[in-house]
């Protein structure tokens, strides 16, 4: 088994694939950590549709590669990725995946939480903004699933400073029904988030974000925090009121923030759980008997990976993520939703094959290899 891969300058180079994956099989729940993978939509692939249409899912794939996540231990952070909100499924669409996805967490006793955005409208004023968040927050509370308050393109646009941000999320938190997520999603993410909680000096705005939950503490499970910066998630997460858990949305830092520190250590919501979920998983249960090393030795190996999908521009990392989801078998085809399969190029995709056989990611090698083989005739690549 080998195959040629483009390499620096356009040449080619021989790899030589792995041809076992890594053992991993699901287990006992967690105990010492609260783990979401964030998982992205399959796209229906014969749907006439263009990039500017309304999304078109295979439900039946879609809600299978929950059950995956779900079998190994996973929670699922649904309609909140790159993929789902605000470049690829609209308000309609992310609606129906809520509905479908909480029955199924249901059906299967999975744990679920679920993205509460304001893509329903483009802009709006604050009063319009606050409405958008409610009707999305009462549709995720009456499915069952957790709320996660996202961040909003709407309320960084409408904002004038910061006692707006306060206005506007207590408000929602006094009507929800239960604790919430707050999520922090920084601009690298999302560049229409620059600001976010109403300065772009980033003290500042961890300050206003820790007054909306100090006022508020019995209304917030948790923050994720989404900035690609460990030191500032581990002081906002030792600000932290008691009780208040932070969920890491730090890709490219993750094992450390998880296996934490003297003072306290990060829970996981991360996208770079959906390609790693058995082998998380596996970690994460390593972590629970104690073994903090054990644990690292698991995971610090993935973080190049992680790395390589999470580069700039970061908003696109999903692409890589569904490429590896083709590879291991978890859809036939690799197809997204707006079109999105075009926005990394053939280099990028082979480092990510590379390194995810590495890891032992794929199910079935000699299938990946496969895939992989069929991509590279697609763009004039012979082996």
């Amino acid at each position: 088994m080998t195959i040629r891969l483009p390499g620096t300058g356009g040449a080619l180079r021989t790899y030589e694939p792995r041809t076992e994956p890594l053992a991993v099989t699901p287990g006992t729940p967690f105990t010492s950590r609260t783990v979401f993978s964030a998982a992205h939509v399959v796209a229906d692939p014969f749907a006439d549709v263009s990039p500017d249409s309304p999304a078109a899912v295979d439900w039946d794939a879609t809600l299978a590669f929950r059950r995956h996540l779900w079998s190994h231990g996973l929670g699922v952070a649904e309609a909140m990725d790159t993929a789902q909100r605000g470049m690829g499924l609209d308000w309609a669409g992310a609606a129906e995946l809520i509905r479908r996805s909480a029955a199924e967490a249901k059906s299967v006793d999975g744990r679920i939480a679920c993205g509460v955005g304001t893509d329903q409208i483009a802009s709006g004023s604050l009063a319009e903004v606050r409405a958008a968040y409610e009707e999305q927050l009462a549709l995720v509370e009456e499915s069952g699933a957790q709320a996660i308050l996202m961040a909003s393109r709407a309320l960084a646009a409408a904002a004038s400073g910061p006692e707006d941000y306060l206005e506007v999320y207590g408000h929602l938190l006094r009507q929800a029904a239960e604790p919430v997520v707050l999520h922090w999603l920084g601009p690298m993410f999302d560049p229409a988030l620059e600001g976010y909680w109403g300065s772009a000096d980033l003290d500042a705005a961890t300050d206003t974000f820790l007054n909306v939950i100090a006022a508020h503490p019995d209304k917030v499970d948790g923050i994720k925090v989404s900035l690609l910066d460990a030191q500032r998630e581990i002081d906002i997460r030792r600000r932290l009121p008691k009780g208040v858990r932070c969920y890491t949305g730090d890709d490219f830092n993750y094992p450390e923030l998880i296996a934490g520190d003297e003072q306290g250590f990060s829970h996981a919501l991360l996208g770079i759980f959906d390609p790693l979920g058995p082998l998380a998983a596996q970690a994460v249960r390593v972590l629970d008997t104690g073994d903090v090393q054990g644990f690292r030795d698991l995971l610090d190996p993935t973080v190049g990976l992680s790395r390589h999908l999470f580069q700039t521009p970061t908003r696109f990392y999903k692409t890589g993520v569904v490429f590896l989801a083709w590879l291991a078998g978890h859809q036939s085809h690799f197809t997204m939703v707006g079109g999105l399969q075009s926005a990394r190029s053939l280099p990028h995709f082979a480092t990510a094959y590379e390194l995810a056989d590495g890891l032992g990611l794929f199910p079935d090698p000699k299938l990946a290899e496969e895939r992989m083989k069929t991509l590279l005739s697609m763009y004039g690549v012979n082996q």
